[in-house]
C-alpha cells in the first residue's frame, strides 16, 4: 500500500528550477564593497529560455484548466499574457546589451543573422520568434497591451 504523495513531493523538477533561480539570484548579489556586474547576453539568454519554457508550460495549463474551471482558466491565460511581455521585455534587453551589433538598431527588430557568432541552430531569437506563434494564435493585440490587475480575495 503506497501513502498519497506529499505536496512537496509533487512536480519535482519545478521545485528544482526554482531553487537554482533562487541560487543564482542569491549568487549575483554584490559582496560587500564589490559593485554590482551587469548582465550579458549569455545571462540573458539563460534566462529567455527559462522564460518561455515557463511560458509554455502556462499556456498549456491555462488551456487544461479553462474547460473545467473557466475563472481559473482565465486567470492563467493572464499570467501567460504578462510573461509574453516579461519574455519580450527580456529579448529587448538582450539586444541592447553594450557590443552587440543591435544596440543602435531597433530595440524590437530581431535580427539572429547579425549575432557576433552567427545564427547558431537555436538562438534567442529564434525561440523568441518561435513563442510569438503561440502568442498570435492565442491573444489579440488588446490583451498585450500593459494592464494592471487587482487580487480578488
Amino acid at each position: 500500500m503506497t501513502s498519497p504523495p506529499r505536496p512537496d513531493d509533487a512536480h519535482p523538477y519545478l521545485r528544482a528550477a526554482s531553487a537554482g533561480i533562487r541560487h543564482h539570484t542569491r549568487t549575483l548579489a554584490p559582496s560587500d564593497g564589490d559593485l554590482p556586474q551587469p548582465g550579458d547576453r549569455v545571462h540573458l539568454d539563460a534566462l529567455h529560455a527559462h522564460l518561455t519554457a515557463l511560458f509554455q508550460l502556462l499556456d498549456r495549463l491555462a488551456g487544461r484548466t479553462r474547460p473545467s474551471h473557466p475563472a481559473a482558466g482565465r486567470h492563467l491565460a493572464t499570467a501567460h499574457t504578462h510573461l509574453w511581455q516579461v519574455t519580450s521585455e527580456v529579448h529587448a534587453a538582450f539586444h541592447l546589451l553594450p557590443g552587440t551589433p543591435q544596440a543602435d538598431a531597433e530595440p524590437r527588430a530581431c535580427h539572429p543573422e547579425r549575432l557576433p557568432e552567427g545564427p547558431p541552430v537555436l538562438t534567442i531569437c529564434q525561440r523568441h520568434l518561435s513563442a510569438g506563434h503561440t502568442v498570435r494564435r492565442k491573444t489579440t493585440p488588446t490583451d498585450l497591451r500593459p494592464h494592471t490587475t487587482t487580487c480578488v480575495r
